[in-house]
């Protein structure tokens, strides 16, 4: 007696593009866990505010592959990070995964609404987005005293440093590897 497999119950296999594709996001990813690591040593310039070289593979992650793979790489980065670092459900994750959803929404909406914006101009805004989004919850969750928002300003300018720098890194990074494609 010989059984026969139905054609149905095996699933399609992907394409090799398809494959690629999640090879970079992946590659992109584990990029972006080791910089949010390594950000996790270095002194920190105020109270929630650090580089954002993360964002840098962010960034790319929207050029090469688009808002939903960049969206989800600012999540995964965030939870993966966490659990090495060991913040996994503490407030400083809480803190970061808002910074990290306001500026990948604040990222991804404004490349939608502005397909030729720059990449540094991208990151300025998410800078501004992440920090905001972290004040925001730190308010709202944990400090709960509007005087905070006197730190605002400085950071803000900080964030706006740190954006261009990673905005420019991105950028060419990305027209070096553009011309390879």
């Amino acid at each position: 007696m010989t059984t026969t497999i139905k054609k149905s119950n095996i699933p399609p296999r992907p394409s090799l593009a398809s494959l690629e594709d999640k090879a970079i996001w992946l590659s992109f990813l584990l990029l972006a866990i080791g910089l949010h690591v390594f950000e996790a040593t270095l002194p920190s310039l105020g109270p929630w505010f650090k580089l954002g070289l993360a964002n840098i593979m962010t960034l790319l992650a929207l050029m090469f592959l688009g808002a939903r793979a960049a969206f989800m790489l600012a999540i995964a980065r965030v939870i993966v990070g966490s659990i090495f670092i060991g913040t996994l459900f503490t407030p400083t994750f809480f803190i970061s995964l808002a910074g990290a959803l306001t500026a990948a929404t604040v990222l991804v909406g404004l490349y939608k609404a502005f397909p030729r914006i720059s990449l540094i101009s991208l990151s300025l805004f998410a800078a501004i987005a992440h920090m905001s989004g972290q004040f925001i919850t730190v308010e709202t969750w944990f400090i709960q005293q509007p005087a905070i928002y006197y730190l605002l300003p400085p950071l803000l300018l900080l964030s706006c440093v740190s954006g261009w720098i990673n905005g420019a890194i991105a950028s060419y990074i990305w027209q070096r590897l553009h011309r390879k494609c």
